[in-house]
């Protein structure tokens, strides 16, 4: 609280250096989420709009840099690729479970999927609570965005059900998801880092939700930023920009 009885403000983050300037500093990478940074977040995973530029101007912004633009999404690959196209990017899906190289080389260990008897689990307690639940190759999420007041419900099913299956909790905008342990955004950043053309750039991770707080982490212990997209307290994000179209704008594309 502040002194006249009002809730605390924070200020708002700076805008970013522009790509010419970061430039002029020397080679930079761009490590881009997907859902709210840019596309605008829907009500239901699949309910998305995609601008029909999109997939063509990040093609071209990843020639620019010599191929040092990853997208690193909590989405599976598969479904990234459902929504874009066959992709020409280095990309992380499931929360950096899943990733890759631009021509399709895999980093690390190949990703497993929920067994059997957790996907049951977890479709049971979605259909019997009213959660929407998303089937992942890699994991698994509900997301009760068309109801916040499932949160509290959502959260204590959460914690018993990764202790049963050995997995990790991502939390989002009204989305709980879960991926197998070790998995984040700021792991894929470092695997990319260490391999061409990405080895040796500054980082640059831009993004908008909890999640992304492990992309800044590891793009700021690698001498890189975060970029905020929207707004939130406490971010490791060093400057923010308002939504999708300001990202746009950023990267000089649309």
């Amino acid at each position: 609280m502040n002194a006249t009885g009002g809730e605390a403000r924070h200020e708002p983050l700076p805008a970013p250096p522009s790509l010419r300037d970061l430039s002029e500093r020397g080679p930079f990478a761009l490590f881009l989420d997907f859902d709210g940074t840019l596309v605008e977040l829907a009500p239901g995973p699949d309910e998305i709009v995609i601008p029909s530029w999109l997939v063509e101007s990040l093609n071209r912004l990843s020639a620019r840099l010599d191929g040092r633009l990853a997208l690193i999404s909590g989405r599976a690959i598969v479904d990234l690729e459902k929504h874009l196209g066959p992709l020409a990017l280095a990309r992380a899906g499931s929360h950096g479970a899943d990733c890759r190289l631009a021509d399709g080389t895999v980093l690390g260990r190949a990703p497993t999927a929920l067994t059997d008897g957790a996907l049951g689990e977890l479709a049971a307690f979605a259909e019997i609570e009213g959660f929407v639940r998303e089937d992942k190759p890699h994991g698994g999420a509900l997301h009760y965005r068309h109801d916040p007041m499932l949160e509290d419900k959502g959260q204590a099913f959460a914690k018993a059900f990764a202790g049963r299956h050995g997995l990790e909790i991502k939390r989002g905008k009204c989305v709980i998801e879960f991926v197998a342990s070790g998995a984040d955004k700021g792991g894929a950043v470092s695997a990319l880092m260490a391999e061409p053309p990405f080895a040796g750039a500054l980082p640059v991770f831009v993004g908008d939700d909890v999640t992304d707080e492990d992309g800044f982490r590891a793009a700021g212990q690698l001498g890189g930023f975060g970029v905020l997209v929207g707004d939130r307290e406490g971010s490791q994000a060093r400057f923010g920009l308002d939504g999708p179209a300001d990202v746009y704008r950023w990267l000089e594309i649309g």
